[in-house]
């Protein structure tokens, strides 16, 4: 592997035995040096300020100033940095909570050497990169969301148009529409007619037009 220009990396986490584990596991690549470490937000604020990394690798729960916060603050003034999450918090609060505040990774602890260097590559290159457990969550969270979007918009249809119609929106076919969610054809078109009748639209344009005017037809993450 060719060398390049080497990563810079900033570590928060207020375990010290941590840091050194993870100093050493990230320092041991050719790609990548360490410039700082912080054992709460409001020091990783300031060692930011000092060292401008390319990614700032950071656990959520610390004191003072927490990692949530912290991303929030550090986004707000370094856009240009990317931050990765690397922690023991598995629940949704925790996770959807940093990525609103601007993580572009989000990484448990019992993830290996090997993935968490990958992830701060893809994260310092603008990549957004997330363990493929998360990944799920993820999607389950924001299709759960939409669908619920979708309800308040649209509360003529039914939880199955609603979701005929995100899919759609996002320019499937009915015959592809059909394998995704295992019906027959004949009745994706039947559901498709009661959709346009419910939108007032006379075509399938027409309701595609609709749907993306009200913010629907967004791939969730992970779909191409």
């Amino acid at each position: 592997m060719t060398a390049g220009p080497a990563v810079t990396v900033v570590i928060a986490d207020d375990h010290p035995l941590f840091r050194f584990g993870l100093k050493a596991a990230l320092d041991g690549h050719e790609n990548i040096t360490v410039v700082g470490e912080a054992a709460d937000g409001e020091q990783l604020l300031s060692v930011v300020e000092h060292t401008r990394p390319d990614v700032v690798l950071t656990d959520l729960a610390m004191p003072n100033l927490n990692g949530t916060e912290a991303i929030g603050e550090l986004t707000s003034r370094h856009p240009g940095i990317g931050v990765m999450v690397l922690t023991m918090h598995d629940d949704d609060q925790a996770l959807i909570g940093a990525l609103r505040a601007g993580a572009r990774g989000y990484l448990l602890k019992g993830a290996d050497r090997t993935e968490i260097v990958r992830a701060v590559l893809a994260v310092a290159s603008g990549s957004a990169v997330y363990g493929e457990a998360t990944a799920q969550r993820i999607n389950a969270f924001f299709t759960q969301a939409r669908r619920d979007y979708v309800a308040q918009i649209f509360p003529e249809l039914t939880s199955r148009e609603s979701e005929l119609l995100e899919l759609v929106a996002q320019g499937h076919t009915n015959d592809e529409i059909a394998r995704r969610l295992f019906l027959s054809e004949k009745t994706v078109r039947n559901h498709v007619a009661a959709i346009m009748n419910k939108l007032g639209t006379n075509n399938r344009a027409a309701t595609v037009a609709k749907a993306r005017d009200a913010g629907l037809g967004q791939p969730s993450i992970g779909e191409h």
